[in-house]
Formats: structure tokens, C-alpha cells, sequence
């Protein structure tokens, strides 16, 4: 019966997927039979509803990921076990080494310059003539998906080799404005460290709509009253912006904060569609699929998983925590 929870043929997958459907739609049918009958115990309702929850959970995540755990303390094969050796590797490791300073960079820059943009700018359109369209337009890219962003800066950064008379057009706008300025092209996505930063770009390009969103809400939440007293008191400007928007702000900033970082952790399609990985810039996420399925290493890829879950957990419970002092204080 192991194939129900390791299928490996594409019969027994398929099997698994009709099996789940049809446990799903047993469940649904009874829930649906005995939730309008008054007489049945309130714990047969109950338990139709959780029930496909809490087996999704445990069979989709908790199961899955105390595998991981397990297979991070062994070797490749996972037959023998090695304890912490594939934790040491990556933190002794060259390549890895790089892959964990190119994740802090990306985890320090990313939350705090596009929260720092998304407050700035909806600071600065709030109220104003043309709100609407304004936020609309910091807000497009993230109706785009990571890899069409990707796709398009990756146009964006696209380097040609200009010639021996440096004659030849250049296909990338950047290079393309490079060259108008007087310099010399680049191949930015080949030269470290300077790659991981333009990829960082990228993202913060992807994030700064959704910390505006989020934060032009909050500004708009703030009461007239509180702005009219500061004003009285001789608050405009910058003093407004840094005695009132910001503190009033705060708890805003800290979600914003916060939620970005855990998807800039988890980032994985920007790496992968511009770079793939290679010349230095691959991050944690990155690395741990192209250990699990590129490079036979799952040893490796279950240690850098669960480092990235060790990572996340904490910002996650202190997001929660910001939540709840919010919701308290409201």
C-alpha cells in the first residue's frame, strides 16, 4: 500500500488523483445527507467538515514534511544515516555559502525598499488628482505572474556584443540607455555580485504595489482629527509624515514587512527564469529544487528545506503576533 502515499508510475498517480476525488466526493455527499437533519450528534457534522481538511493537511504537509525532516539526516540514497553532515555542507560549502549570503541580501532589500516605496508614493498620491490612476500603475506588475516579470526584465537586461566597431544595436533597454549615455554595455546577468542585485530589482519591482496597497489603505484609516491636531501643533511635511503617518502606520508597515520577506524567501521564479540559478546567484529556494531534481542531491535539498522552513517560522509567528496587538488595539 505504499504507492498510495509514494506513487511513482503515472497509472498509480492517476489512481491516487481518482481515489482522492472520489474520498472528497463521499465525504461532500454525506456531509450534505445528514447536516440538515436535526437529530443526528453535532460531531458527525463537525467531523464531515473538518475530516477532508485535516487529511489534506496531514497527508498533503505534516506527512510530506516529516519526511523531509527524516531524509535531511541521511545520505542521498536514504539508507545510512550521516546526522548533521548535509548541514554541514551547506554552511562550509563555497557555492552554498554564496546562495545563503545572496538569500540575506535579498531578504534585507527587498521587504525594506519596497515597503519604503509602496509608503513614500502612497503618501504621495493620497488624495491627490489622479489617485486612481497613479496606484494603478505601481500596481500592475502584480497582476503579473513572477515568471512574465521575469521574462520582461530579462529583455530589459539583455546584453549584445557590440562588435569589433561597437556598431551593433542593443536589443536590452538598459544597455540600450547605456549606450546613449556613452558607455559600455553590460551582461548583467553574468557578473556577480552586481546579478544578484539587479535580480533583487526585479522583485522589489514585483513587491512595491502590494506594500502601497496595503499601506494606502492604512494612511486612509487614519483619523482627520488626528492629522487637523497635528497641524495645529505646526506638524507639516516631513514632521507629519515621521510624528503621525509613520507611528500611525506601524503595525501596517510591520505586515507589509513581514509578508514580504516570507515570499522573498520562497523566491524561486526569478532566479530560475533569468539566471537559472548559475553565476552566483542562486538562492535558497532555488538551490533546493535544483539539488532535489537536477543535480541528485535530495539529501541536500531536504536540508535546505528544512532550513528554509526554520527561517520563515519565526517571521511567521511574529507576524501573527503584530496581527493580534492590532486587532486589540482596534
Amino acid at each position: 500500500m505504499m504507492w498510495l502515499l509514494k506513487p511513482e508510475s503515472i497509472p498509480e498517480k492517476l489512481l491516487v488523483m481518482v481515489l482522492a476525488i472520489a474520498l472528497f466526493a463521499l465525504v461532500m455527499g454525506f456531509v450534505l445527507a445528514v447536516v440538515d437533519r436535526p437529530r443526528l450528534p453535532k460531531w458527525i457534522p463537525v467531523t464531515g467538515y473538518l475530516g477532508p481538511s485535516l487529511l489534506l493537511i496531514t497527508f498533503g504537509l505534516l506527512w510530506p514534511g516529516v519526511i523531509t525532516i527524516r531524509n535531511s539526516f541521511y545520505d542521498r540514497r536514504g539508507q545510512d544515516f550521516v546526522g548533521l553532515e548535509n548541514y554541514a555542507i551547506i554552511f562550509t560549502d563555497s557555492g552554498f555559502l554564496t546562495v545563503l549570503l545572496n538569500t540575506f541580501w535579498w531578504v534585507l532589500l527587498v521587504p525594506s525598499i519596497a515597503t519604503a516605496l509602496g509608503l513614500v508614493y502612497a503618501v504621495l498620491v493620497d488624495r491627490s488628482r489622479f489617485e486612481k490612476f497613479a496606484k494603478t500603475l505601481i500596481f500592475l506588475p502584480m497582476a503579473i505572474s513572477m515568471v512574465g516579470a521575469s521574462i520582461i526584465w530579462k529583455f530589459v537586461y539583455e546584453f549584445r556584443d557590440p562588435g569589433v566597431k561597437g556598431t551593433r544595436p542593443q536589443v536590452g533597454l538598459l544597455n540600450q540607455i547605456v549606450v546613449w549615455l556613452g558607455g559600455t554595455p553590460q551582461q548583467w546577468m553574468t557578473n556577480p555580485p552586481l546579478n544578484t542585485f539587479m535580480l533583487i530589482i526585479v522583485m522589489i519591482w514585483i513587491q512595491a504595489g502590494f506594500a502601497m496597497t496595503v499601506l494606502s489603505a492604512a494612511i486612509k484609516a487614519i483619523p482627520d482629527e488626528t492629522i487637523e491636531a497635528a497641524n495645529v501643533d505646526g506638524a507639516t511635511g516631513l514632521r507629519l509624515f515621521f510624528w503621525v503617518t509613520v507611528p500611525s502606520v506601524r503595525p501596517a508597515i510591520i505586515v507589509v514587512l513581514t509578508t514580504i520577506a516570507m515570499g522573498t524567501l520562497k523566491a524561486f521564479d526569478v532566479v530560475k527564469t533569468m539566471t537559472g540559478g548559475n553565476f552566483g546567484t542562486s538562492v535558497i529556494a532555488n538551490e533546493f529544487y535544483t539539488q532535489s531534481f537536477g543535480r541528485n542531491g535530495e539529501n541536500i535539498g531536504n536540508a535546505l528545506a528544512v532550513l528554509l522552513f526554520l527561517i520563515i517560522t519565526p517571521i511567521i509567528i511574529y507576524n501573527l503576533r503584530q496581527m493580534r496587538i492590532s486587532e486589540g488595539e482596534r
